[in-house]
């Protein structure tokens, strides 16, 4: 017996498509074309799994098997540069206090995740087909600065940590928890939206483990 849809949104630039499950933040993939993107996104099901199951939550198989467009929505030049960067109508809905839950759960680890990954990777990375990428140290060092800037779209203000300032990562990151763990309150109008600024993080950070784990291995 088929499953329900896997219900999603999809954000569409000139040259670039994301695709991103509405109601597990982090599984979203990018390519060229809507199908294209949403057959990435299917792809990624045992690859996102993993995350789920760190965060103790139950994520079926057949979660890719069939796709509900919920929402299009026009790309902008952040779409071009390669970050899904629309806010969605759904993504400014209010958030109840057991979906903000899960939310920290998942963000917990996908954090979990990229330490556990970086601990196993080499400092060296293999380059990409062009020679670029960046490799271990500065990727980490990449994900955590941009969590900083993240947290400004919240009003939250650290300054961007090393990455391997433990003490200081772990206060931006429990402050990105305290806020986005909890429930949205009426008067809240920070820029980025509960959602968007969880699935944000979320697929920042899954995007760098799987290009790490990806490069992180002979051609």
């Amino acid at each position: 017996m088929a499953g329900k849809p896997t219900v999603v949104d999809v954000e569409t630039g000139r040259r670039k498509v994301f695709a991103w499950a509405v109601d597990w933040p982090g599984w979203c993939r990018a390519a060229r074309t809507e199908e294209q993107a949403l057959a990435a996104l299917a792809d990624y099901v045992p690859r996102y799994a993993v995350v789920a199951r760190g965060a103790g939550l139950r994520f079926a198989a057949t979660a890719g098997d069939t796709f509900e467009v919920r929402e299009r929505l026009p790309g902008d030049a952040g779409t071009e540069f390669g970050v899904p960067s629309r806010i969605s109508a759904g993504d400014r809905e209010p958030v109840g206090a057991a979906e903000a839950t899960r939310a920290a759960k998942l963000m917990t680890a996908a954090w979990d995740l990229l330490a556990e990954v970086a601990a196993k990777s080499p400092a060296q990375l293999r380059k990409g087909p062009r020679g670029g990428g960046r490799d271990r140290d500065k990727m980490l060092d990449h994900v955590v600065g941009s969590e900083a800037g993240y947290a400004r779209q919240l009003g939250i203000r650290h300054k961007p940590p090393a990455f391997d300032d433990e003490a200081a990562v772990g206060a931006l990151r429990a402050d990105l928890l305290a806020l986005l763990g909890g429930p949205t309150k009426a008067g809240d109008e920070p820029k980025w939206p509960h959602r968007y600024a969880v699935r944000r993080v979320v697929w920042h950070v899954l995007d760098h483990v799987w290009e790490m784990q990806d490069r992180a291995t002979p051609a």
